[in-house]
């Protein structure tokens, strides 16, 4: 029998691991599960897993996150890169804009904007200088340089917009966010780069605007729920492995 494609009881299968890209998929779809039942399945994968001919079909990258639904045909339908699949999910399960804004919106194109500007700008930037302070037997001091320089120019950006959002959305209960009066896909693509700043030697204490952001993200129960998939870590001890790291001694 062909399975009946259904929006309320979608056959969702999310590929993922413990790390600032995998729970960008798990925070939005916990996010979105808060407003109305969204259930998925959750299959946790390592580095070797990630280069399986199965996991190729769905990803040619070799990457997580990825994920699997059945769509409007009742076929299924591969999602792969962080971006593609908060987009697609928001397009087909947020229909009250819980995390989004209606599609043609200004608002919904400067969320794309901050997405975007994640995707392009602070993970790979940051995912170097994390590897070059953290991952490395050999210091490269001019990589370190360079990459945690740059990171830290685009954490100044999110700060001074997270200072201007503050006096043009005052009016907002849990504000600012990075658009309008509301926690979108754009802040939860942020915030588990942001939540290990120290691996790639930024204090976070420097940026006070981006700072309260973060505190105020980690409050909201489908972030919480969301970071904890596919498994469990604590938030201090992300950021005691980070201080080592900087300081020279290499985490765990």
């Amino acid at each position: 029998m062909a399975v009946v494609f259904d929006q309320n009881f979608p056959e969702i299968t999310l590929y993922t691991a413990q790390s600032p890209d995998g729970i960008k998929i798990s925070i939005t779809l916990e996010m979105l599960g808060l407003a109305t039942a969204l259930p998925y399945q959750v299959k946790h994968l390592d580095s070797k897993l990630m280069k399986e001919g199965w996991f190729l079909e769905l990803n040619p990258n070799g990457q997580i996150p990825a994920l699997v639904d059945t769509f409007t045909d009742n076929k299924p339908i591969r999602i792969f890169e962080s971006g593609s699949i908060m987009l697609y999910l928001i397009e087909q399960y947020d229909r009250n804009h819980t995390i989004s804004y209606p599609k043609g919106s200004p608002e919904h194109y400067e969320t794309v904007n901050w997405l975007f500007f994640q995707n392009a700008g602070i993970g790979p930037m940051q995912s170097q200088a994390t590897h070059f302070v953290r991952d490395t037997s050999e210091k490269h001091n001019y990589s370190i340089e360079r990459y945690v320089t740059e990171t830290k120019r685009l954490y100044g950006i999110l700060d001074k917009h997270f200072a201007s959002q503050k006096g043009e959305h005052s009016a907002s209960i849990d504000g600012p966010w990075l658009v309008g009066d509301r926690c979108t896909i754009a802040d939860i693509a942020h915030i588990g780069w942001v939540m290990r700043a120290s691996w790639a030697k930024v204090d976070i204490g420097n940026f006070p605007h981006l700072k309260d952001w973060e505190m105020r993200m980690m409050k909201k129960d489908g972030v919480q729920r969301g970071l904890h998939v596919p498994e469990t870590f604590e938030i201090e001890d992300l950021r005691s492995n980070g201080d080592q790291a900087a300081n020279g001694v290499k985490a765990k």
